[in-house]
């Protein structure tokens, strides 16, 4: 079963129950997809609308990166699931010779470092996201500015999110794991707090002139 193909209810249920996948990390790619599709509507509101002809440039620059957004946050959210599910599977690995310890050993490391690249991928789209709305804002459709914050705050939310995801697996693991990753969480967290700063103020700005 793919999150992609349930009900809204029925994914909120499965977050709800006991089971550990879907969690915060599947969460998280559904609100890229859901940031992703607020800004691709206000995009197409000001795409065509010659009162944001000056908008225009930058609705198709945001078309251009959400819409293959559309169904990667929800593939990011199956993704996120399996990849934990095969934690999960490690840890019940067998465990009574020295062989089996060490073989345990390296298919749990290996699958939490998967489980890091997932929310790793859904913070670095959010953050390629939250880049294009502050103009957004600015420049689109003014009716629609509303849902350009929203946009901002589910990226951010998908963002954040990621980065809790990708610290508690890579904090389970040896330095030597997700080198990569561990030197670009900083930048991601400062990239996002900038942009978000970015998008809200021109949020406000634009409806502080309506």
């Amino acid at each position: 079963m793919s999150w992609a193909d349930v009900t809204l209810r029925e994914f909120q249920n499965a977050l709800a129950s006991s089971d550990p996948t879907p969690g915060g990390g599947s969460a998280a790619g559904v609100a890229l997809g859901q940031a992703a599709a607020l800004a691709k509507m206000v995009a197409n509101l000001t795409l065509g609308n010659d009162k944001y002809a000056n908008g225009w440039s930058i609705a198709e620059s945001v078309n251009a990166v959400v819409t293959p957004l559309l169904d990667e946050g929800l593939n990011l959210a199956q993704l996120d699931s399996e990849a934990f599910d095969a934690v999960v599977a490690g840890f019940k690995m067998p465990k009574a010779t020295d062989e089996e310890k060490t073989i345990r050993r390296e298919e749990i490391r290996n699958s939490m470092l998967g489980a890091a690249k997932v929310p790793y991928d859904t913070a670095c789209y959010a953050l390629d996201l939250m880049k294009l709305l502050p103009d957004l804002a600015t420049y689109g459709n003014e009716n629609a500015v509303s849902d350009v914050g929203v946009a901002g705050l589910l990226a951010s939310a998908a963002l954040k999110g990621a980065i809790f995801n990708i610290e508690i697996n890579l904090n389970s693991l040896p330095e030597t794991y997700g080198v990569e990753m561990r030197n670009h969480l900083p930048t991601l967290s400062k990239e996002g707090k900038i942009h978000s700063r970015l998008c809200m103020e021109a949020v406000r700005k634009i409806l502080s002139d309506e």
